[in-house]
């Protein structure tokens, strides 16, 4: 396992880390708590230390199981995020601060994030964004009880999924250590300006979402079914599934690969960015931990690799369109 820095917080961090989504036990059906903590401590054995949860995952569970899984071990880092008080993802264009990030429900989060831990926060994260906030005098102030708090020692902004410009008047305040951005061989639009920005500026990155919700692994096929509750029969609705597993064998044919290599490739593509600090893809086996933390010994991708998957950017939003 390799390392980088995050951004200004100088925090070393695992270019593989662990997105605590899929063990919440929600959304992601099959979940099970002595196999979530298995992968937890596989990801570790394995060189991670970066490990990404939030509040909202199981209503605080998937905090709980990292508590579980390693106590107070300073040798973890972890990044947790408050929920929208309106409990909508995205945060709308015209959402109000008030409605959504108001100080006192914010700090009441902070504090069952840190219950739910048993200890303190490397990272606390908005978990939706609304840049109109930045200029806020309420939001800054909420930023500034934070870091008095002693729950948590760097703040951040999850950005919106597929908006990545949607936090650059926030990052402009100084107010934010480090984003975490949805980037990956479909979605590379953190290229044109966020990562580019995050760079010059020294802000840390935590790319999420490598494999698409399972798409660039290889995976999705047309005669693939999920779980009746499993939100990816919304991801992948409609004709998705189809056109998903058309892209991703061009992508197997344009670098020579088996469709097997599919996730290696996937998070080989993010740290190919020198802006970004981390990869978090979400595990729920160990197997699973100890094929992606493998990904960080081959290195990024070749030049000539990279340049083959540029055209595969695909511009869509699948919440939006189906």
């Amino acid at each position: 396992m390799h390392y980088r820095t995050l951004g200004r917080t100088g925090l070393k961090v695992s270019e593989i880390g662990f997105g605590a989504w899929g063990i919440s036990g929600r959304q992601w059906i099959g979940a099970e708590d002595a196999a979530s903590i298995r992968a937890l401590q596989a990801a570790r054995d394995a060189g991670v230390n970066f490990f990404d949860t939030a509040l909202a995952y199981g209503d605080g569970h998937s905090e709980q199981l990292l508590a579980r899984a390693f106590g107070k071990s300073s040798e973890v880092i972890i990044a947790s995020k408050v929920p929208p008080k309106n409990l909508l993802w995205p945060a709308a264009p015209d959402s109000r601060l008030d409605e959504v990030f108001p100080r006192a429900y914010v700090m009441e989060c902070l504090e069952r994030s840190y219950r739910n831990l048993g200890r303190e926060m490397d990272l606390f994260q908005f978990h939706v964004w609304n840049d109109s906030w930045a200029q806020q005098d309420e939001w800054r102030a909420t930023v500034e009880a934070i870091r008095r708090s002693g729950r948590a020692r760097f703040i951040g902004i999850s950005i919106n999924d597929h908006q990545p410009n949607n936090a650059l008047r926030a990052l402009a305040t100084g107010l934010v250590d480090v984003v975490q951005v949805i980037y990956n061989i479909f979605d590379q639009s953190p290229d044109d300006e966020l990562l580019p920005y995050c760079r010059q500026h020294n802000i840390g990155v935590i790319a999420r979402v490598p494999f698409d919700e399972g798409a660039l692994t290889g995976k999705i096929r047309p005669e693939t079914v999920f779980p009746a509750d499993d939100f990816r029969n919304q991801y992948f609705g409609g004709g998705r599934k189809e056109e998903v597993w058309d892209r991703v064998n061009r992508i197997t044919r344009a670098l020579g690969i088996a469709i097997e290599q599919m996730p290696e490739t996937a998070l080989r593509f993010c740290l190919s960015s020198p802006a970004v600090s981390t990869v978090i893809p979400g595990m729920r086996t160990p197997a699973h931990a100890q094929a992606n933390a493998a990904a960080s010994d081959h290195g990024p991708l070749a030049a000539d690799q990279l340049a083959k998957l540029r055209p595969f950017r695909w511009e869509k939003n699948f919440y939006a369109e189906i």
